[in-house]
């Protein structure tokens, strides 16, 4: 960046070296790392047309940021992979409505249902979905304040959910559906044999199981339903049935049967059209590409499969090079919880958290670098920090967690954001 915080072209870890070495620039981002020139203005400097690149996926994204060249394709400068928080926004929402409706069934006898009279505005996402959009714009704003690129590039995919249960369905058979001519149970039963898809009981009342159970976020697609006698049912409870089933032929006879769920696919496709009208809004040009050719790209050119890479080949690509390079992988971890009391799983308060969000002058998720002088945790750990009230530490490393580091030995490298950061190697 100039010394007004305007972007500039990138440059290479030695250039950036050498420039803080000569005094001429200073660290302005640890992670991502992004250096501000003190002897410079963007308005006396020439850009290289720069593209930032998007493969939206449900659990991960990948983004690329290239340089275009019209004689020798695109060159790779940035890889990055988005990993998103979802499920866990999913999960805490589900246990949510489980500890009110436990309060709440246990100081009334009754209390009449509230939801015939709440509106959803027009275009609402559930928020585990809208999370999804949101920290992809965030990084992209991001990213934008740091690199002056002009363009962008998004894969639109559609899966076809419906050919992915059934890859011989064709014709009237989309419009018909898997029930057609059944009702649920009958379905099951000609599907299962009419007996236990665990015990292979027969003769005995059979109940509807899930497969992959709601708990675990499981749904009630007929792929996901199976049969199940009414002791099997109890002691598989919310297990997995990988968990449950210890017979290998029996568990690969039920999952060959029980197709796997399709919540990725069908998170892409409900916000793909979302992303897309978001990007452009913005005044930088757009382009979609479809999954198809990104494929095709990718192997034509012999590129290894990964989100960032899939990126680097939506649109239209002639060449790839400079694709060689370590990924950096943002994992959205959240900016903590306002709960402040830990509760049972029948929903009783067990003990009370801290009230404080810092201590001794950090919070969980900073930062930090801490240099220990003795003792067997002697030596420098930098990576993201937990806090305790004790004012003992624990330090998330590349290596493992390293417990119990007194505050007194870190200093801050970076306040917490909400991401937690790694770098890796395409192998």
């Amino acid at each position: 960046m100039d010394r007004r915080g305007l972007p500039l072209m990138p440059c290479s870890e030695k250039r950036a070296r050498l420039l803080l070495a000569r005094g001429r620039a200073r660290v302005h981002r640890v992670v991502p790392f992004v250096i501000r020139l003190t002897d410079r203005l963007a308005r006396n400097s020439r850009f290289q047309p720069l593209r930032l690149k998007l493969d939206p996926g449900s659990k991960t994204t990948g983004m690329a940021l290239v340089l275009e060249k019209a004689d020798a394709g695109v060159g790779v400068l940035n890889l990055f992979e988005l990993v998103h928080r979802g499920r866990q926004i999913s999960e805490a929402l589900m246990q949510r409505s489980r500890f009110r409706r436990r309060r709440r069934g246990a100081n009334l006898r009754y209390r009449a249902p509230r939801f015939n009279n709440r509106t959803r505005r027009t275009g609402w996402l559930a928020p585990s979905l809208q999370h999804r959009i949101e920290t992809t714009m965030s990084w992209f704003r991001r990213i934008q304040r740091w690199v002056p690129f002009s363009a962008l590039s998004m894969e639109l995919v559609r899966f076809d959910m419906q050919a992915m249960q059934n890859p011989e369905i064709a014709g009237v058979e989309y419009q018909q559906g898997v029930l057609f001519g059944y009702e649920v149970r009958e379905y099951l039963l000609e599907k299962w044999g009419r007996r236990c898809a665990y015990c292979d009981a027969q003769g005995v009342p059979l109940q509807i199981e899930h497969v992959l159970a709601k708990a675990r976020g499981g749904s009630n697609r007929v792929s996901n339903l199976t049969l199940g006698c009414e002791p099997c049912n109890l002691d598989k409870g919310a297990q997995d049935v990988r968990e449950f089933v210890k017979e290998k032929a029996r568990l690969a006879r039920i999952l060959a049967k029980a197709k796997a769920p399709l919540r990725d696919a069908a998170a892409v496709n409900t916000t793909r059209w979302v992303l897309l009208n978001a990007l452009k809004t913005t005044d930088l040009t757009v382009e979609a590409g479809s999954g198809g050719r990104t494929k095709w790209n990718r192997t034509r050119l012999g590129l290894p499969k990964t989100h960032a890479l899939d990126a680097a080949c939506v649109g239209t690509v002639q060449a790839i090079f400079g694709w060689q390079r370590p990924t950096l992988e943002l994992k959205c971890s959240g900016r903590g919880s306002y709960q402040r009391t830990r509760l049972t799983a029948h929903g009783f308060p067990r003990g009370f958290l801290v009230r404080q969000k810092r201590i001794h002058g950090f919070q969980t998720g900073d930062r930090v670098r801490a240099t220990v002088p003795t003792g067997k945790k002697a030596g420098t750990h930098v990576g993201r920090v937990a806090v305790r009230a004790t004012g003992n530490f624990n330090i998330q490393t590349p290596q493992g967690v390293v417990q119990g580091i007194a505050h007194r030995h870190c200093t801050m490298v970076q306040p917490a954001d909400g991401y937690g950061y790694a770098t890796r190697a395409i192998k």
